[in-house]
């Protein structure tokens, strides 16, 4: 398409709006322009194109026959814009927010604050899906994700909301006051293991440690992982977030720390965010300094 040999939109626009309302008055008022303006617009655009668009003899304009051709094309093109981006917008505001977060970081951080967001915005509606799974973020689906990490992940912005280092932890009931000085010496007992994730497995091969397969690694979503390690399940391995009360409490025993700096990120797409999304990450940054 050549689209320098169009006429200028705004000429297009007051012409159009003249051909639906039947008059420059009430084009103006459609607009929200002075009749003058759309006059001037309309010779604007006969000068442009070289042809008379309306016909002015007589008691009251009407269109000429190219003015006839012009305004039917045009109504035609600007009435389908108009349904387009009206569907469009009318969808993707009436459609839930939809957030991605792991089960453990949604059960223990997100869901108790989300009575807070409930209040300030409760025209939101929002689906929450927790998984550990790393969703596409795009139009028309997944909104924000939250994922635990360093922040790096390629197209997408992120933003630092819980710093919180990976734990390894079991219930006194399990390993007892045993001492364990290397991650060899967990190898007899069970392991945990989030759901989605593998960091039981890549633990354990980052240093070097063969698994016991005869003790077996059960698969459970992060909180429920958390709630079988309290009960002497196994051992597990998680964000130091999600169990600091149970080690400053006792019920979980700190056994290994990773003290390379990662925690949970808020993660979108770059560009210009629909309102829902902006009040939402507007509200989960807040959350996330008082924290």
């Amino acid at each position: 398409m050549d689209w320098s040999a169009l006429p200028p939109l705004s000429a297009l626009r007051a012409f159009a709006a003249y051909a639906d309302c039947g008059s420059v008055a009430e084009a103006g008022g459609a607009l929200n322009v002075s009749h003058a303006a759309i006059s001037q617009q309309i010779r604007n655009l006969e000068a442009h194109m070289g042809v008379p668009l309306l016909d002015r003899h007589g008691r009251r304009m009407r269109l000429s026959a190219e003015g006839e051709r012009l305004a039917e094309a045009l109504l035609e093109g600007f009435g389908t814009m108009l349904q387009t981006t009206r569907e469009l917008t009318g969808r993707d505001a009436d459609r839930p927010l939809e957030i991605s977060a792991t089960p453990g970081f949604a059960a223990v951080w997100l869901m108790p604050r989300l009575p807070l967001f409930r209040t300030r915005h409760p025209e939101i509606s929002l689906t929450i899906d927790p998984s550990a799974a790393l969703r596409t973020l795009e139009p028309g689906g997944l909104d924000v994700a939250i994922r635990y990490g360093n922040g790096d992940w390629p197209g997408l912005e992120s933003t630092l909301l819980v710093l919180s280092p990976i734990v390894v932890v079991a219930a006194t009931d399990l390993v007892g006051e045993c001492e364990i000085a290397s991650p060899a010496d967990l190898r007899p007992f069970p392991w945990l293991q989030e759901l989605g994730t593998n960091e039981a497995t890549d633990w354990f091969a980052e240093h070097g440690v063969e698994q016991d397969r005869s003790r077996g690694m059960t698969g459970l979503p992060g909180n429920m992982m958390i709630e079988a390690a309290r009960q002497g399940q196994g051992v597990a391995i998680t964000a130091r977030l999600f169990v600091e009360p149970d080690i400053q409490a006792g019920r979980l025993r700190l056994l290994f720390e990773d003290t390379r700096k990662k925690g949970y990120y808020l993660v979108t797409r770059p560009g210009v965010a629909r309102p829902p999304l902006r009040h939402f990450v507007s509200w989960l940054r807040r959350e996330a300094v008082k924290a």
